[in-house]
């Protein structure tokens, strides 16, 4: 999963990093920014430079995503296609 925040929409409330703290980050503009292992990611309008986040704390990023009054924090889940993920159907065969 990968996170991002529009900067033009954050209101600086600071919920974000108190739900996940490991993920966002205020900054000294106070506004929000997301951070991963490869350090803050501060180049507004966040959608082309997102966050990567550790599975570990998806469902507190979504938690912070979904008490955000400036609604501005915006996630991207990665899809399988791969077989692997797909459910087996059992059938019959006739030979």
């Amino acid at each position: 999963m990968k996170v991002w925040i529009d900067q033009d929409l954050c209101t600086g409330d600071g919920l974000c990093v108190d739900r996940c703290p490991s993920v966002f980050v205020m900054l000294e503009d106070g506004i929000a920014y997301v951070r991963d292992e490869q350090g803050v990611h501060n180049e507004p309008g966040g959608s082309r430079d997102p966050a990567e986040v550790h599975p570990d704390h998806d469902a507190d990023v979504i938690d912070a995503a979904l008490i955000c009054p400036g609604e501005c924090i915006f996630i991207e889940v990665e899809v399988d296609t791969s077989e692997k993920g797909q459910p087996v159907l059992a059938g019959s065969s006739h030979g």
